[in-house]
């Protein structure tokens, strides 16, 4: 039996993974959104449904300051003596530091701050109590690379000095250092290379583990620089062993579009066997490659969980899959303003702000997709809106959106690509209720309206290509949101989405 990689799709980089008995759990990288760390669940590695988030609450995350691909960086979840620890790194505000729980579906310690400057924090507990905190760090004087320090696990206090322990083999940017102890060895592994194509995972190991640290002589581990493949940049990996004993890595990717290469997805989870050599070193994947399609090798695969394709908005707090911007502030969102409904309210703010618009959004996890909401908004104020948004950043965005321009209500497309923006079709609306809907495939973003359930009109198009991190920069993905603006004044409107569908026309996770 084979399995589908990614097998987490979507905007989903960074993965670190842990297991408690038969249970697999898994975090991934949340920049600038809130709530951050989204938390999978798995039984078989392959499955994996969301059940919430590591940090949900504003003294977990400040996010005020965080510019685009700025908060939250590469989290790492262990499980030792009970407890869950999530640590991470908010680049914005804070720097290093962990929460823990017992039960990782309900909610999450306060976090606990490390001293020690870097990113990518590690957390190891060895067999003796010892707990080791590692981070990527240095500069030229002090020389890049893995720090590591031993720490209170109590109370965060570091123990000792962080020191440097290893360089990695040479490539730019070592980064997402994770120990493990097996059998006699301890293992260092990392990443090198930089995020994007020349991205790489390489390791060492001693038998201290202070090191010194010994590297693979087959390094990298796990690479698809210069491959002809249709997944590129593997790296930033964590490995797992199941109950039954086999290892497993799971890692970030990417599969871009056309050429030159575009990615609008994000980087996604992917999922990938590790076999040892004689001499104990790992082997990933297929001596070091992957493939889209790769042999369960034993994993008793679950039934594949099924998308809720419609939210209704009948629930008392939004489903795990939405995301808002930054630290927003709560009142510009309801469940209960009106039955059945989400209600944004406007605020100053817009999509072009490096802020927190009132913006509820769920990740792109399709290349062919189509997505829709029903919106019942009636604005009374001249530059009130709101509608749907394919978002990457504030600088690259299109709208489909309801807008009040000199007291006549229009339903706008618009496109904002860098510093060029226009508002590319506009119409008089006057239905008091109208389902906006953006269908994609891999080239094309395609903005379609219907008016009283039975007109539909298509309002123009937009690249993907656009919105691709080679376009548009930084470490996100392409999310479809909800939104309401006053576009510079606050507004008095009630934005009203009755319901908001989202179909995969590809299979979701653990295809």
């Amino acid at each position: 039996m084979n399995y589908n990689n990614p097998v987490i799709s979507g905007f989903h980089p960074d993965p670190s993974i842990c297991r408690s008995g038969d249970d697999y759990f898994l975090v991934t990288s949340s920049f600038e959104y809130f709530p951050g760390v989204p938390l999978l669940h798995s039984k078989d590695l392959v499955h994996w449904e969301q059940i919430g988030h590591c940090l949900t609450r504003p003294e977990q995350l400040d996010l005020h300051q965080a510019r685009s691909s700025g908060g939250i960086y590469a989290p790492t979840i262990r499980y030792h003596n009970g407890m869950y620890y999530m640590v991470t790194t908010n680049v914005s505000a804070g720097g290093n530091f962990y929460v823990y729980t017992d039960n990782p579906r309900g909610e999450w310690s306060k976090p606990i701050y490390v001293d020690q400057p870097g990113i990518d924090p590690d957390l190891f507990f060895d067999e003796d109590g010892t707990v080791y905190f590692s981070t990527a760090w240095g500069n030229s004087e002090t020389g890049t690379g893995i720090y590591q320090s031993r720490i209170n696990i109590e109370d965060g206090n570091r123990l000792t000095n962080y020191t440097f322990v290893w360089q990695g083999t040479g490539g730019q940017y070592p980064q997402a250092p994770h120990m493990y102890r097996i059998g006699n060895w301890y293992y260092l592994l990392i990443s090198e290379g930089g995020t994007e194509y020349g991205h790489m995972v390489t390791i060492s190991r001693s038998t201290k583990a202070t090191g010194p640290f010994e590297a693979c002589p087959n390094n990298p581990i796990l690479t698809h620089r210069s491959q002809s493949k249709t997944i590129h940049a593997t790296g930033h990996a964590d490995i797992v062993q199941t109950s039954e004993g086999s290892w497993w890595a799971v890692f970030l990717a990417i599969r871009p579009v056309g050429y030159p290469n575009r990615h609008h997805l994000g980087r996604e989870t992917f999922l990938a066997p590790v076999t040892w050599s004689e001499d104990d070193w790992p082997i990933i994947g297929d001596n070091g490659t992957v493939s889209e399609n790769v042999s369960a090798q034993g994993l008793t695969l679950q039934p594949k969980i099924e998308l809720t394709i419609r939210d209704d908005f009948n629930t008392e707090k939004l489903a795990s899959h939405w995301n808002l911007l930054r630290l927003p502030n709560l009142d510009k969102y309801s469940l209960k303003s009106k039955v059945s409904c989400l209600t944004l309210y406007g605020s100053t703010e817009t999509l072009d702000d490096c802020g927190a618009p009132a913006f509820v959004g769920r990740r792109q996890q399709h290349f062919a997709c189509e997505a829709s909401a029903q919106l019942t908004f009636n604005p009374q104020q001249d530059g009130e809106e709101a509608g749907i948004t394919v978002y990457m950043n504030e600088r690259f965005h299109y709208e489909l959106a309801v807008k009040r321009i000199s007291g006549e209500r229009k339903l706008i497309f618009r496109r904002r690509l860098g510093s060029l923006w226009k508002i590319e079709n506009e119409i008089p609306l006057s239905a008091e209720s109208i389902v906006l809907t953006v269908r994609a495939d891999k080239w094309h973003y395609y903005f379609e309206a219907t008016i009283d359930s039975r007109d539909t009109i298509m309002l123009g198009q937009g690249e993907c290509a656009m919105l691709a991190t080679e376009v548009a920069g930084g470490f996100t993905g392409v999310l479809i949101a909800m939104y309401a603006t006053g576009n510079g004044v606050k507004s008095t409107s009630p934005a009203h989405f009755d319901w908001f569908d989202y179909v995969g026309i590809e299979s979701f996770i653990g295809k």
